[in-house]
């Protein structure tokens, strides 16, 4: 039980780094291609944005797991998981699609044999969602024996507290307390 209480630390930091990576490298332009007639380099916009969705959605979980507990911290980490894995097949199905979209826009200007090919930032994409994917895995099993925080960061369960005394009679302090509470201070009491 301690030992796992241990890789809360770096599991967490694995998932947020790799699906921060993901994020960013599925915003970028994900393939470049160049032509030798005429000589050309291009950039196209082709960039993966549902990789970039998905691992969003693997953050966010990260962070709503971090100030959950019991149930729904283990439904956060596998909807992570899974927000990781459909970002892992996203970029693999990702980069053939947007390099036949390249290809398609340089057949339209007149311009065969382009060397077409990913760059770093597909890369990054493609590796970051990995180890996120492994983070939620490792996550789902073993959030059960990650530390908790506190229920001192609760929202305050006292009883609730009439005031016997008519709202003339009350400081401003206490009507404002029961405003707050959600009372109406000035209505009268049923009995």
């Amino acid at each position: 039980m301690a030992d796992r209480r241990r890789t809360f630390g770096p599991v967490v930091l694995l998932g947020l780094a790799g699906a921060t990576l993901a994020a960013v490298g599925g915003n970028q332009q994900a393939v470049t291609g160049a032509a030798s007639s005429p000589r050309l380099t291009l950039t196209f916009d082709g960039s993966m944005p549902l990789v970039t969705a998905l691992a969003l959605v693997a953050l966010a979980s990260w962070g709503v797991l971090l100030v959950t507990r019991g149930r729904v911290r283990r439904v956060m980490a596998v909807l992570g998981t899974l927000a990781a894995g459909g970002a892992l097949v996203a970029a693999v199905v990702a980069y053939p699609q947007v390099s036949d979209d390249l290809r398609d826009q340089l057949d339209q200007l007149g311009i065969d044999g382009a060397d077409i090919g990913p760059t770093a930032w597909y890369w990054a994409a493609l590796v970051g969602t990995v180890p996120a994917l492994a983070a939620g895995v490792l996550a789902t099993l073993w959030c059960r024996a990650w530390p908790e925080m506190g229920r001192k960061y609760d929202a305050p369960t006292a009883p609730v507290t009439t005031s016997e005394a008519p709202p003339e009679e009350q400081s401003s302090l206490d009507l404002w307390k029961a405003m707050d509470e959600g009372r109406d201070p000035t209505a009268a009491d049923p009995e």
